[in-house]
């Protein structure tokens, strides 16, 4: 089974899906979701976000066989092209691949990151989506809980936010130990 990445129009990636899921219900489209704690007007509240804004996943064996689908999605509102053209869909790589299953992994959607820091103050992830992206982190933001994650997808890379949460470890800074851990 292959994954084609669909370009849609940003934030309106759940209407795309819930739209083309009733003209296509045998063909389940993949909108993979991160959970951000967002901060507006001194109150924090938790968001679902796209991991990747703007693109939708659909799992077949070749997209260009079944034109039904192809002219259903193109037809959706909410389309704007599939990757890499419209005259040839190519299927993810076997890297964009790996990317995309990592975040759908985690199930309906990626949750906070469990994370410490080093005595060098370098970010060391115990679990969560950030793991296994740690040399994918190009920023810390402390006080916010986000690390920046540089992320390639469709030959196109951007930076995307993953939150996480300090976990002091007892044996290394003489701290609570996060119930996880026990």
């Amino acid at each position: 089974m292959q994954y084609y990445a669909i370009q849609v129009m940003t934030r309106s990636e759940d209407d795309y899906q819930k739209l083309a899921a009733l003209r296509l219900p045998e063909r389940p489209l993949i909108v993979p979701k991160r959970m951000m704690s967002i901060r507006r007007r001194g109150k924090t509240r938790k968001e679902l976000l796209p991991v990747f804004p703007g693109y939708v996943f659909m799992a077949a064996e070749d997209l260009l066989s079944e034109l039904d689908a192809y002219w259903v999605l193109r037809r959706t509102s909410g389309f704007i092209r599939f990757l890499r053209n419209n005259a040839s869909p190519t299927p993810l790589s076997e890297r964009e691949l790996t990317l995309l299953r990592h975040f759908m992994s985690f199930g309906e959607y990626a949750d906070t990151s469990k994370v410490s820091f080093d005595e060098n103050d370098r970010i060391v992830v115990l679990k969560g989506p950030l793991k296994g992206l740690e040399g994918r982190i190009r920023k810390v933001d402390r006080r916010k809980g986000r690390a920046k994650v540089a992320l390639d997808m469709c030959e196109t890379g951007f930076l995307i936010d993953l939150s996480f949460e300090v976990v002091e470890r007892a044996a290394e800074k003489g701290g609570p130990v996060d119930e996880d851990e026990r």
